[in-house]
């Protein structure tokens, strides 16, 4: 009988083993199948997740027709993405042109700088001669520049590459979105029950909304304080009428998504606009506005990045931070999800056990309740 047991007990083992072994294989096999499209389907994710509330206002209008609105969110999101695009791809073509006919004309030349530039501290006097000889010697610039320009060139191209590689998943993504947001119900409804079925019905629900609200906290907090420092600084550039404002706008905007610091582009043109306008009311209050304008995200940041979320705003900055160091742009979204949860998690296990021991409230004893002495 004991043999017979141990069989038994010897065989589901077996099986349990085989089991476990079959679904390695199984999710193994479909997450080999599944990550090349793995980036796609995350920024669909979020997109639809920071995009939805706007589709459920819009389909409200609409006699709540979800697959409508959500068609309109997209025509409008690529109409505002190619525009800008388009724009810019016609002044750089432009610009080009103007470059090559100067090449040929002869044309090119930098102006001499203002005596003032040889009186700045550290730098000033190197900079002065080295600017005075490049405005009267081009050829002599060029062959300077020459070696440098080469290795720079070869990196500038394949970020450019990068860049038009992301700008086409990021609109596959936008098309994507759109047909979630289409089923956002069900889709809501998907995410409660695997949130529930993995947590249980009550803190499932609970992490299902804090990952929802957390991935909107950060494209509001990172993304729109981003797009608040474009429009500051590019309203200055374009009404003090520096070259390629647009440009230089759209820098910002990168800088702001990729959370490095704005002084990298408002501190050169500053110096810039000092140097060839000269000291006035203009440049100072230029430069003020600039400085300002590239600082804002400093105090928007608090205010927006932890708003709608559950959690401190600084777990929620710090796995931005971090996400996107590890993960790049996709782990700006990914790493506060992640740390918001954990955080949750831990909290929720931390005031658990106070729960378990705490004494029973003196108030709330039955004083006929019989005691043991």
């Amino acid at each position: 009988m004991l043999r017979s047991t141990e069989k038994t007990t010897s065989r589901e083992l077996l099986d349990v083993l085989i089991r476990a072994g079959l679904i390695t294989v199984l999710v193994v096999a479909c997450y080999t199948i599944f990550y090349p499209f793995l980036g796609l389907m995350l920024w669909s994710l979020i997109l639809a997740v920071t995009l939805y509330p706007l589709n459920t206002r819009l389909a409200a209008r609409l006699n709540h027709r979800q697959g409508r609105a959500a068609l309109i969110i997209v025509l409008i999101g690529l109409l505002l993405l190619m525009l800008p695009l388009a724009l810019l791809g016609g002044s750089i073509v432009d610009s080009v042109q103007q470059g090559k006919h100067l090449l040929d004309s002869g044309g090119l030349h930098i102006p001499p700088p203002a005596p003032a530039v040889a009186g700045w501290p550290l730098i000033g006097e190197p900079l002065y001669k080295f600017w005075l000889h490049a405005s009267s010697d081009m050829s002599w610039l060029l062959h300077q520049a020459l070696p440098h320009v080469q290795g720079v060139a070869k990196v500038v191209l394949t970020k450019l590459a990068g860049a038009g590689m992301g700008l086409m998943i990021f609109v596959i993504a936008l098309i994507i979105a759109g047909l979630i947001m289409a089923h956002g119900d069900k889709g809501s409804a998907t995410a409660q029950a695997i949130a529930s079925r993995i947590s249980g019905p009550v803190r499932g629900s609970q992490l299902a909304e804090l990952c929802t609200s957390t991935i909107r906290a950060v494209a509001q907090g990172v993304v729109g304080i981003a797009f608040i420092q474009m429009l500051l600084v590019g309203v200055g550039l374009v009404l003090m009428g520096i070259p390629g404002a647009g440009l230089l706008a759209l820098a910002v905007l990168l800088l702001g998504i990729m959370q490095l610091p704005v002084a990298l582009i408002t501190l050169p043109v500053i110096a810039y606009v000092f140097a060839f306008d000269g000291v006035s009311v203009a440049t100072v209050v230029f430069a003020i506005w600039t400085f300002i304008a590239g600082m804002v995200d400093n105090v928007l940041k608090p205010l927006l990045l932890g708003r709608g979320v559950s959690v401190p705003m600084p777990v929620v900055l710090i796995g931005a931070l971090g996400g996107m160091v590890a993960n790049g742009i996709i782990g700006l979204f990914i790493g506060p999800v992640v740390l918001a949860v954990g955080y949750k998690l831990f909290m929720s296990w931390v005031y658990q056990a106070e729960e378990v021991v705490s004494p029973v409230p003196v108030d709330k004893i039955d004083p006929q309740e019989p005691r043991v002495s």
